[in-house]
């Protein structure tokens, strides 16, 4: 695996979000709004009361302030002996610490300051801001993004997203509501068996955050023209067909669109991004060692280094550029990269989920889309499939055993909430960060192994072109998403967003 910056380089996990409502705090300690031993404390400044359809929970979570939310006794109760701070009041940042100066109204404060954000967007987004800062959120509240197929996994991806703020958030399915929907997908009820699965979802997604523009798209992704994907700045598609995929990944190059796809199968699941050619800088203090401008890997070049004086220490700003290959090239025909295949113990580590999860791809594409069936022949076909790609990625015959491929082929078809929250959240997390533009993003493939709760990051691309050359490798002709004008053709800017993308 290639080193990440100021990161281990065997593992690219991401904190799964947090996905528990508020409960009240039943520690004896805590009597009459006081801790026993300590002084109470007051709020430090008045803060901003939200209306009910606005109130953010404080962990980050998705909550539902109906009249009726099974919730807001509890809540009512936990939050009035005055221990707790309210998720529903929004506690206004000190404007000197974002170095900001806020006066009059929000879009006088959005003026002053000329950052695009008005003073309640800086008092809803106070722990983002000192996260990432204003730049990145900006960034962030300019996405136009969109999610294909809303299932358990896409709930989580559009639950962070829309918590972020992101501008707009586009839901494409053309599925109905059926009963299996209900049991790991948190946006659908028993009332909304036999509506669209897309139409059903936005509402709940949409009051999450009243200020993202939330949309339901219910025909099918096949019947979009290639220049329907140019519309946005991210895609992301989930829990589709490798085919399909392929189709996606293609059209998202032609308009030079940044790519996301993942898939769960029970306790296993990948994520697969194609940024095509992705800039970002990372910040940190300057070493006595000089940065030098140039290939770091076969997929990093340092493009640009600055330097700057802060608070009595030189800062150092490093730039950096990641190169990209398509779907179909990474998830049939890339091997592991050479620092994988000059260590046995690497390989060992390896997880044998890979080798399963490419025989899944190879058995759908040969099948007409359909998973493996409980018979003779298919799971005859699928163990040579795994076998053979094992052998293929170079790793040793031992680390894939039978007990594996049969807990991999008993959990195809299932979706198991824990799961879709961790590789959800870490999606999600990766789209923020690519906005940002300030941290090394996912390079460029994810897989989940649930036996191992380990979320591995492994570089997988074919020998040849990266980034941009590979658009001509991947200009598919047999694409059934419609005619391709090369003026709709949309250019990336030297930061790697791309240039006239909005809705």
């Amino acid at each position: 695996m290639e080193t990440q910056d100021q990161q281990p380089p065997t593992s690219n996990q991401q904190p799964a979000p947090q996905s528990e409502a508020p409960v009240a705090n039943t520690n004896p300690q805590v009597q009459d709004g006081k801790i026993t031993g300590q002084e109470s404390q007051q709020l430090p400044s008045q803060g901003i009361s939200l209306p009910p359809e606005q109130a953010m929970p404080g962990n980050g979570i998705s909550v539902f302030p109906h009249a009726d939310d099974p919730f807001a006794a509890l809540q009512q109760t936990a939050y009035s002996n005055g221990a707790f701070a309210n998720p529903g009041v929004i506690i206004p940042p000190n404007p000197q610490m974002l170095g900001l100066s806020i006066s009059g109204t929000g879009q006088e404060a959005s003026a002053a300051n000329g950052n695009g954000l008005s003073a309640d967007d800086i008092a809803l987004y106070d722990r983002q801001l000192r996260l990432w800062g204003m730049e990145a959120q900006q960034k962030i509240q300019s996405a136009n993004i969109v999610i294909i197929t809303m299932k358990a996994l896409a709930n989580e991806i559009a639950k962070n997203l829309v918590l972020a703020g992101i501008g707009s958030l586009t839901i494409v399915d053309d599925q109905i509501v059926t009963e299996a929907d209900l049991g790991a997908q948190f946006f659908l009820t028993e009332e909304d068996i036999g509506k669209s699965r897309a139409e059903a979802a936005v509402s709940r997604v949409q009051k999450l955050n009243p200020r993202v523009k939330v949309i339901a798209d219910s025909g099918s992704i096949m019947t979009k023209g290639a220049s329907f994907f140019g519309n946005f700045d991210i895609v992301i598609a989930t829990d589709l067909s490798p085919t399909l995929l392929a189709f996606i990944n293609t059209a998202t190059r032609l308009h030079n669109r940044q790519f996301y796809a993942s898939g769960t199968y029970g306790f296993y699941g990948y994520i697969f991004c194609d940024l095509i050619e992705h800039d970002y800088v990372v910040q940190r203090d300057k070493s006595n060692v000089p940065t030098a401008i140039g290939p770091e890997t076969r997929t990093r070049s340092v493009i640009k280094v600055e330097t700057q004086k802060e608070g009595g220490k030189t800062i150092e700003k490093v730039q950096k550029r990641e190169l990209y290959s398509t779907w179909d090239l990474a998830s049939e025909t890339s091997l592991l990269p050479p620092e994988y295949i000059k260590s046995k113990r690497r390989l060992k580590a390896v997880s044998p989920a890979l080798s399963c999860l490419r025989a899944l791809w190879a058995f759908q594409q040969t099948h007409n889309d359909n998973f493996p069936g409980n018979n003779k022949e298919d799971l005859g076909t699928f163990t040579r499939s795994a076998t053979h790609n094992h052998q293929i990625l170079s790793l040793p015959a031992e680390t894939l055993k039978s007990e594996f491929l049969r807990s991999f082929l008993q959990n195809i078809g299932s979706e198991i909430a824990p799961v879709t929250a961790i590789l959800g959240g870490q999606l999600a997390q990766d789209v923020i960060n690519v906005r940002g533009q300030r941290q090394q993003p996912i390079q460029n493939m994810v897989v989940f192994d649930g036996d191992k709760m380990e979320a591995e990051m492994y570089p997988l691309h074919p020998e040849g072109n990266l980034g941009r050359a590979q658009l001509e490798l991947s200009a598919n002709p047999m694409l059934p998403l419609g005619q391709v004008d090369p003026s709709q053709m949309l250019p990336m800017d030297q930061t790697g967003m791309m240039i006239g993308g909005g809705m």
